[in-house]
């Protein structure tokens, strides 16, 4: 069996350099990151990831928009995404969970837990 692929939708390139590297070496997957909502789209049409990591704010379409266009895509529809928030209000949170995504990952998080609370979120072994 392949390793799982996640991609990682986060416009801080030193924060995707943290991800990638823990999800790499805890988790032991894959992992392709894009440092715009344009770039991760076109990435997740192109390499059909397991799951993606989103972050909410970001300059040039925010986490929430860019998951909307996700979910409208019949190639990328299907994709979990887990949310990568620093808005971690409840009125936040409730809205972001009526959106339909796989999780929420409040920002900061401890990067040497992350692998396994994305592995919790989307039901895989780690």
């Amino acid at each position: 069996m392949s390793a799982k692929c996640i991609l990682v939708i986060d416009d801080e390139k030193n924060l995707c350099t943290i991800i990638q590297a823990c999800l790499e070496k805890l988790g032991c997957w894959k992992v392709l990151t894009a440092h715009s909502g344009s770039k991760g789209l076109t990435l997740a049409e192109t390499e059909h990831p397991d799951a993606i990591l989103l972050d909410v704010m970001m300059p040039d379409i925010d986490g929430l928009a860019l998951f909307s266009k996700l979910q409208s895509n019949p190639l990328t529809q299907n994709i979990p995404v887990i949310l990568l928030t620093a808005k971690v209000q409840m009125v936040d949170l409730n809205k972001f969970a009526q959106l339909g995504v796989a999780g929420i990952i409040p920002k900061p998080f401890d990067p040497l837990k992350l692998s396994r609370l994305v592995a919790e979120v989307l039901g895989w072994k780690s």
